[in-house]
């Protein structure tokens, strides 16, 4: 298959993702058809690969497709071929090893994030097909143009926000009059909003409510988009918690607080089932990230990554159809436990717990030596 019907092939499927007919046995030949891909034109992955004795001639199944660990994007420039542009660079966020050694993944045609994102945003945070404005607690990509957190925000407030959707970051930080002034205009005429952003912006303005012991009571159907660990002076607490705190001050109900789940190296997001189940008629008894139709996603044991059963905690591993151009295999080192529809997210592995991935990233830099 050449490489611009293999992308035609993979756009179709994503599109047909939430018609119901992306089915199992169309997502195993394209996810073959991308390793295949990737071991020829991806050289870096390709050595990876042969390292550990697997070829597309010896894979005979998506979940044997190898997996490239997170931190192997700080190391090489993962992208199929030699691209004279691309379309978007997105960096992880600084660490403690310093901005340099900041993960990157490289994106010549955003066609695929495009198609991959909107669908399962409107699935999981309007599945009423409310139009409402968006406010965005986070920086536009024009001040923040390597985030991919801000490129996807910014595509869902272009496609889906009503008129006054807006983002309340400038250089200064959040513009927290200007955002009360606009949670308070909702509140007056009953018409309801969108909040999307980390929970570390919804931390600063919880911690300005509170210290005024202001609260607000949204209008019915606002909800929140969160995303990030949420931490406050005192330390981290339970996203239980978070969300009490946001019912207390903003008034939206637990139930239209939908937690996203991405990562740099993935062109797809996971999404709460809490308002996808609503429209249902149904209450979610168990949050979950629900895995969309074009990804797969396995819990792996820490030390030997060998997929767990449902139930099991392990560390993530995804295979995502939307990373055609760069790798279709991701291992995480984020805690997680599958069930039948979804899976839980646990937070991050201690050092500690990930001998596998660590294993499987010094094979990975014996295999470019």
């Amino acid at each position: 298959m050449t490489q611009q019907a293999l992308r035609s092939e993979v756009l179709q499927f994503i599109r047909r993702g939430f018609q119901g007919d992306a089915a199992e046995d169309s997502f195993e030949p394209l996810a073959l058809a991308a390793f295949e891909h990737q071991f020829n034109h991806n050289v870096p992955y390709r050595r990876f690969c042969e390292r550990r004795g697997k070829t597309p001639d010896s894979v005979q199944s998506w979940a044997a497709i190898p997996a490239v660990p997170t931190a192997a994007f700080k190391e090489a420039k993962l992208v199929c071929g030699q691209p004279d542009r691309y379309e978007a660079v997105f960096r992880t966020s600084g660490t403690s090893q310093g901005q340099e050694r900041r993960g990157v993944h490289y994106v010549p045609d955003l066609s695929l994030y495009r198609e991959a994102a909107l669908p399962n945003f409107q699935r999981h945070f309007l599945p009423d097909a409310a139009r409402l404005r968006m406010l965005v607690l986070g920086p536009s990509p024009q001040q923040l143009p390597d985030s991919s957190l801000s490129w996807m925000l910014e595509l869902v407030r272009a496609e889906f926000g009503a008129a006054g959707s807006r983002h309340f970051v400038d250089r200064q930080g959040l513009q927290l009059e200007a955002l009360r002034g606009t949670l308070r205009e909702s509140e007056v005429s009953e018409m309801p909003v969108a909040l999307l952003g980390t929970a570390a912006a919804f931390a600063y303005l919880l911690e300005a409510l509170g210290e005024r012991d202001e609260r607000l009571r949204l209008p019915v159907g606002s909800r929140v988009m969160e995303t990030g660990g949420f931490k406050r002076r005192g330390g981290e607490i339970s996203r239980e918690r978070f969300y009490a705190m946001l019912a207390e001050r903003l008034g939206v109900s637990e139930h239209y607080c939908v937690a996203e789940y991405g990562m740099t190296e993935l062109c797809s997001q996971f999404y709460d089932n809490v308002l996808w189940s609503r429209t249902l008629g149904r209450v979610a008894e168990t949050r979950f990230k629900v895995v969309p139709p074009w990804v797969r996603t396995q819990v792996v044991d820490a030390e030997t990554l060998e997929p767990l059963a449902a139930g099991r905690v392990g560390v993530l591993r995804h295979f995502d159809l939307a990373n055609l151009d760069s790798v279709l295999a991701v291992q995480t080192d984020d805690l997680g436990v599958a069930g039948s529809a979804g899976f839980e997210i646990l937070g991050r592995a201690a050092g500690a717990e990930l001998r596998g991935c660590s294993i499987a990233m010094d094979e990975w830099l014996t295999a470019q030596r």
